[in-house]
């Protein structure tokens, strides 16, 4: 477990930006089919960026009949004649100004709609992935750092709510101002249309030619982000290490070359997507320049009006901006589509059985524990645990004992069936553990382990968590058994001083107080103790195992422990080596045999006396 956290490095903890989905189709598919129960919102949202795109188009197209009255009046005017409309000018830009006002009442509506819809999208994925976590089998978190499921559940949602809340209503109104442009272009003249849209290619080949250069370095500037988060994140953690072994240099050194690499990836990806503009711009204003000539050339002739000249030019830029933003939209749905990819990848990860037919009922179970001929191991093709046999019976107090990687901590997670058995079976008042449910097998076992875990909260919510309904008076008397009380009403705020894992003011060995507090609190039939006074001072370790003695009175409790002294008093101590149990007995019986334990516990206890 442990080297699943030890660092962030491998986690994608940049974000997504850039990534490219390794079936892009299959993931806009899935991604479209969780969309489904939003159809009536979309089907709204559609209507509703079409008719503001519509209402924008037609725009251009009547103010051009305003400069065309205003030309003609003029000329009227200098020749004689009544002169300016001012009133029918009016009334046509009246007429504009009601249009453009409909079409940004119809862009804001279509606006919240989608807001409204990403939001829900993104709301439901993360409950989805919290509910998918509590049923992903242990193995999956061990083999993967922390850094890289947080992603998905973080950067990729995220990455997932920007795009869908911008580029479908961007792939919808640019696809629609392309189009309504392009007609209305038409409507215009022909011929002015076709010089417009000879520089649709030259536009595409150098929106393709700067994108495939861009893609990469943009790619390479996510990872890189990622990697350097990676080693900000791993070195703040451990800087106390960094500093204790002299390191420091070595870590500027590493962060500085990923930086580098960070820096130029970065600059080059910059540098790509900031041509594009001013050479878009270029050969958008050679299109100008054509159709101007083409234009005046119309107009002479008496084949178009000059407010269509204008109106043609406003179309003209409305005309290339689609072009521009589609192709910043297909590269924002190839992210969405990486970060669909991996957040459904994760959604479809093999599941643990939670329920099974005709469960066992944990009510009436005394804690009677059997395991006969289990075999296991991480890997099926290399087992830890070759053929272990053990009977423990109600209320003992049983030791598992033996050096590091014997075993000891994996016999446990089976027991809790964290894992399954590869062979042979683990029986509980003769009950596979695969009859019963596995929550509520769950409800059987308190755990105190050797890593101490609160969350941000006050004390009194910090024990509570052994059991939920736990009033003030039974959370103290928990308190009290673990010899944590004195300690808490000497803080802050006693039982009300808020917690903090990383920044708390209170020791690990205080921090251990209070697990073990949350342990007795919750009163479950099995106990297990990892370690569980691995954090705690000799005195401290005392006055917990008196505490803990009283509380494992009537209750099976299986204690893993280094130090041999603490268990002494253990009804059966299992001596493990290499998977297997080669010794079990009492303390008095392992010591008379002058075997592997008396081995271990003389070499302890020589140690010992030579402090």
């Amino acid at each position: 477990m442990s080297n699943a956290r030890r660092g962030h490095m491998g986690g994608h903890g940049g974000g997504m930006s850039g990534e490219k989905a390794k079936d892009f189709k299959t993931a806009m598919k899935r991604l479209l089919s969780y969309m489904k129960r939003y159809r009536p919102q979309m089907a709204c949202m559609f209507v509703f960026a079409i008719g503001s795109t519509v209402f924008s188009i037609i725009g251009p197209k009547i103010l051009g009949k305003a400069t065309t009255e205003l030309y003609t009046g003029l000329v009227s005017k200098i020749n004689g004649g009544s002169g300016i409309d001012f009133g029918k000018i009016a009334a046509i830009l009246l007429w504009v100004l009601g249009l453009y006002m409909v079409s940004a009442l119809f862009s804001f509506i279509q606006g919240l709609i989608m807001t409204g819809i990403s939001n829900n999208v993104t709301y439901n994925l993360r409950k989805d992935i919290s509910a998918k976590i509590n049923r992903i089998p242990m193995k999956y978190f061990e083999s993967r750092t922390h850094g890289e499921i947080l992603s998905r559940i973080t950067n990729d949602v995220d990455t997932l709510q920007a795009s869908i809340n911008q580029s479908f209503t961007q792939l919808i109104t640019s696809v629609t101002m392309l189009v309504g442009v392009f007609i209305m272009m038409l409507s215009i003249n022909v011929y002015m249309t076709l010089a417009a849209v000879l520089i649709l290619p030259v536009s595409m080949l150098i929106i393709g030619k700067v994108m495939k250069h861009s893609q990469k370095y943009f790619q390479a500037q996510q990872r890189y982000l990622g990697e350097v988060n990676g080693q900000v994140e791993e070195i703040y953690s451990g800087h106390n290490v960094v500093k204790a072994f002299n390191k420091e240099e070595e870590v500027i050194r590493t962060f500085e070359e990923t930086n580098e690499k960070l820096y130029t990836s970065g600059w080059r990806s910059q540098f790509f997507s900031g041509m594009m503009m001013p050479i878009m711009q270029f050969v958008g204003n050679l299109g100008y320049v054509m159709v101007a000539l083409l234009g005046g050339f119309m107009v002479i002739k008496g084949k178009v009006m000059v407010g269509d000249i204008q109106a043609f030019f406003q179309y003209i830029r409305n005309f290339t901006q689609p072009i521009q933003q589609i192709a910043q939209v297909t590269n924002m749905l190839q992210s969405s589509a990486a970060a669909a990819e991996r957040v459904f990848e994760f959604l479809d990860e093999e599941e643990e059985d939670q329920i099974v037919e005709n469960p066992v009922d944990i009510s009436h179970i005394e804690g009677n524990v059997e395991a006969k001929h289990v075999a296991f191991g991480y890997n099926p093709d290399h087992l830890i645990i070759h053929d272990f046999n053990g009977v423990v019976k109600a209320g003992q107090k049983v030791a598992i004992v033996g050096p590091t990687g014997a075993g000891k901590t994996t016999m446990i997670k089976l027991l809790m069936r964290f894992y399954d058995v590869n062979s042979g079976e683990i029986l509980i008042d003769g009950h596979n553990l695969k009859d019963f449910n596995r929550p509520q097998l769950r409800e059987l076992f308190g755990m105190v382990l050797q890593e101490t875990w609160l969350f941000h909260g006050t004390i009194m919510e910090n024990i509570r968590y052994g059991r939920l309904d736990a009033t003030d008076e039974e959370v103290i008397a928990a308190a009290k058994a673990a010899h944590a009380h004195h300690f808490i009403m000497s803080q802050p705020g006693g039982y009300q001083m808020e917690l903090n894992e990383e920044t708390s003011n209170i020791s690990q060995g205080q921090k251990q107080l209070l697990t073990i507090a949350r342990a007795i609190l919750a009163d479950n039939k099995i106990l297990i103790l990892d370690e569980a006074t691995s954090s705690v001072d000799t005195r401290t370790e005392e006055r917990i195992q008196a505490a803990m003695d009283n509380l494992m009175k009537g209750r099976t409790s299986f204690v893993i422990a280094h130090r041999l002294s603490t268990i002494r008093d253990a009804d059966l101590i299992l001596v493990m080596k290499d998977g297997d149990i080669i010794e079990q007995g009492t303390h008095e019986s392992l010591l008379a045999a002058q075997g592997f334990y008396a081995n271990l516990y003389n070499s302890q206890f020589e140690k010992a006396e030579a402090v």
